[in-house]
């Protein structure tokens, strides 16, 4: 696959990461390319550019973002995201301090961020994953208890499809939850897993559905 990283922080290099590993082309988007200076060191397949530059180069997308700026950035290269499945890891995390250990959202109760994103690009097939755990875990995670399990969720059937067979390489089990709709409550999964970080310091944990 070709992949777009829309993003230069942790996230999207431990991503970046991820798919170079697995033979992808990928290409990072940042407006400040300084910051991907030791990534492309240790990483010199992979390509720099402009958010519009990897929005354009990806037949995948990762939107891989702080959530305050990712509508704008989103609006920014709309077009090139047509018909692309759109990886979605952004939490609408608002830039107030937590409150016992609660991060604060700027959405409101029945919105994500994602059905956000969604409006602004419509033609986009975007999948919402990777937003409720931590990056170092993001791919190939070790647990004694086995694999983790990636909530998902998108209007697309095929788009969530492709995540599915992405989450499969990078040593998740998936558990699809279908529709945008869904999202909001993926998206509360983060407020949920920084609890025992911001609390306690404890971030070496991740989700699993049991049956």
């Amino acid at each position: 696959m070709k992949v777009g990283i829309l993003g230069s922080g942790i996230v999207a290099q431990t991503l970046a990461g991820g798919f170079l590993k697995n033979g992808h082309d990928v290409m990072v988007g940042t407006n400040n390319s300084s910051k991907l200076k030791e990534f492309q060191d240790k990483n010199p397949k992979s390509k720099i550019g402009t958010f519009a530059e990897a929005a354009a180069f990806g037949n995948t997308i990762v939107v891989a973002l702080k959530g305050t700026a990712a509508e704008e950035i989103i609006k920014s290269v709309a077009k090139d995201l047509d018909g692309k499945t759109v990886i979605d890891t952004t939490n609408p995390i608002e830039n107030t301090p937590p409150v016992n250990g609660v991060i604060q959202y700027f959405t409101k109760m029945n919105e994500s961020l994602m059905e956000r994103l969604q409006k602004i690009a419509p033609q986009a097939n975007f999948v919402k994953c990777f937003n409720s755990v931590g990056s170092t875990f993001m791919v190939n995670p070790q647990f004694p208890g086995g694999k983790p399990t990636m909530f998902i969720c998108g209007n697309s059937d095929a788009a969530r499809k492709e995540v599915v067979g992405i989450l499969d390489v990078f040593g998740w089990e998936t558990y699809d939850l279908g529709k945008a709709e869904a999202a909001g409550s993926i998206e509360s999964l983060c407020i949920l897993w920084c609890i025992p970080g911001m609390i306690a310091g404890d971030w070496t944990h991740a989700f699993k559905m049991l049956k």
